[in-house]
């Protein structure tokens, strides 16, 4: 049975074994392509703020938006949670969310650890359904750092005011901090790249990375431009750091609907034989 297309907030579907909320913006999976967007890893259906409604008003497609398990208000999860969480929600969960909500074409739109899942799911589950990815900030594996930065997140949650913060957004925020914290400053974490994903796409693909991110270099960026065998086009910002949806949005929403402009021409292409 397909999920109603709706922004209620106690919107919920099944989707990898756990209740997941979700909402869902402009025109619904039969009447246009869908933009499906995967949060960070401290992220939320309500902490996209206000983009779904941007990128309705500048595609004029789709959006859906669905919080993990121990995220938002969806199910708790167990931890530790397992270092190849990120594999997991690529293979285990996002297609039963396609299908939750009768997606017909998507373009993925992962931010951070979203846009890592995004990038395993195009790259090693066979699905025709989606079009194209869009990557913001995106980790295909760990530098110093960004484990650094993270290391320096988890002192900031146990003495400053970042567990305040995250509570608005998350129905138990030790459970959304922790999960995503202890899984990468793991030690055994250090070694982990899924960058051979890369070699699997044949989809067209924009990255939108901030120069200044302290989460990850432009070396992931350049991952991406030296094994890629699809289009591939990349937005790098300056003064930017791991948020450009939220930090340049009119950049980033420009890049964004010119993108999915071009992807639905060639979708749409009447393309002649003989």
């Amino acid at each position: 049975m397909t999920a109603a297309w709706t922004n209620e907030p106690d919107a919920r579907l099944i989707a990898g074994g756990k209740t997941l909320e979700y909402a869902c913006w402009g025109p619904p999976p039969d009447k246009a392509m869908t933009l499906v967007l995967l949060h960070e890893g401290l992220g939320s259906v309500a902490l996209w703020r206000d983009l779904p409604k941007r990128l309705v008003a500048a595609t004029g497609l789709g959006v859906l938006a669905y919080s993990r398990g121990g995220y938002g208000a969806s199910e708790t999860t167990d931890l530790p949670r397992p270092l190849d969480y990120q594999t997991h929600e690529a293979t285990e969960v996002l297609g039963d969310v396609l299908d939750g909500l009768g997606v017909q074409q998507t373009i993925l739109i992962g931010h951070s650890d979203g846009g890592t899942i995004a990038a395993i799911y195009a790259g090693s589950v066979s699905d025709m359904r989606v079009r194209g990815l869009i990557l913001i900030a995106p980790h295909f594996f760990t530098e110093p750092t960004g484990l650094a930065t993270i290391a320096a997140a988890g002192r900031s949650y146990q003495t400053g005011d970042l567990k305040t913060r995250l509570a608005p957004y998350h129905a138990n925020p030790d459970v959304a901090f922790w999960g995503w914290h202890d899984a990468w400053t793991d030690p055994d974490f250090a070694d982990w790249n899924v960058a051979d994903v890369i070699d699997h796409w044949r989809i067209p693909v924009l990255a939108v990375q901030g120069r200044d991110d302290p989460y990850g270099t432009l070396a992931q960026i350049d991952e991406i431009d030296t094994r890629i065998y699809s289009p591939f086009e990349a937005l790098v910002l300056d003064n930017c750091g791991h948020a450009p949806h939220l930090e340049y949005p009119a950049e980033t929403d420009a890049a964004i609907a010119e993108f999915c402009a071009r992807l639905r021409r060639i979708e749409q292409a009447d393309v002649r034989v003989g």
